[in-house]
């Protein structure tokens, strides 16, 4: 697999703390858009990002995003 699975053709928006989170980048996580370790086996790896303060994000599930781990509007041209 090279090219990842799309997750959902929208963005998941909620409220994240402070803190260090991981990006699923393969799509195949249970829980999207956070890394479970699906990509087991695969080239992929999560994308680590930190939050310096509780905010409300729109993440990617489409994975198509140039913006990671941020939705951009991608998922409207899939």
């Amino acid at each position: 697999m090279n090219q990842p699975v799309i997750a959902d053709t929208k963005p998941a928006v909620m409220e994240l703390e402070p803190g260090t989170y991981y990006w699923c980048t393969c799509g195949q996580a249970k829980n999207q858009p956070f890394c479970d370790g699906s990509h087991k086996g695969s080239e992929f790896v999560p994308l680590a990002f930190e939050v310096t303060e509780k905010k409300t994000v729109a993440m990617c599930n489409c994975k198509s995003t140039a913006n990671s781990p941020f939705c951009d509007g991608a998922h409207s041209k899939l």
